[in-house]
């Protein structure tokens, strides 16, 4: 597993804060710079649904 596809404390923490804020998937991604299908994957791992998009 490459570094770029790990996620720190604080990625995990800033994800859940937007989740929870109700980003959608894409500006979540936006924001923390990875790819939409990480950012999907993560939430899912977490058991977070994510806002839909508009």
């Amino acid at each position: 597993m490459s570094t770029e596809t790990q996620w720190s404390l604080d990625a995990v923490h800033a994800l859940r804060e937007m989740a929870r804020e109700g980003l959608t998937l894409p500006l979540i991604s936006l924001k923390l710079k990875r790819p939409v299908e990480a950012v999907a994957a993560k939430l899912a791992e977490l058991g977070i649904t994510p806002a839909a998009s508009p």
